[in-house]
């Protein structure tokens, strides 16, 4: 939880959301597994829109190359990486 703390954090630096959803998924049938997902909502999402606005994909995407993808990852890493 640290470590999904400390994520949330640098993405926020990074990405300057109104909001930071953290949230884990998984399941005891099948593959036994758990994950977690940092999502951040966007500024102006109306207040009525807001709970999981940041989590359907038919709000939008993010459309990214794969070099804008690396400088983003890059940014996350120092913001990760820097002292709290």
């Amino acid at each position: 939880m640290l470590l999904v703390r400390r994520v949330a954090l640098a993405m926020e630096e990074v990405c300057r959301p109104e909001r930071t959803y953290v949230y884990s998924l998984g399941s005891q049938q099948g593959n036994a597994h758990v994950h977690w997902h940092v999502a951040g909502l966007p500024l102006g999402v109306p207040y009525e829109q807001q709970q999981f606005h940041a989590l359907m994909a038919e709000n939008g995407v993010i459309n990214a190359t794969p070099q804008e993808m690396g400088a983003f990852a890059a940014r996350l890493r120092r913001a990760l990486n820097s002292p709290p």
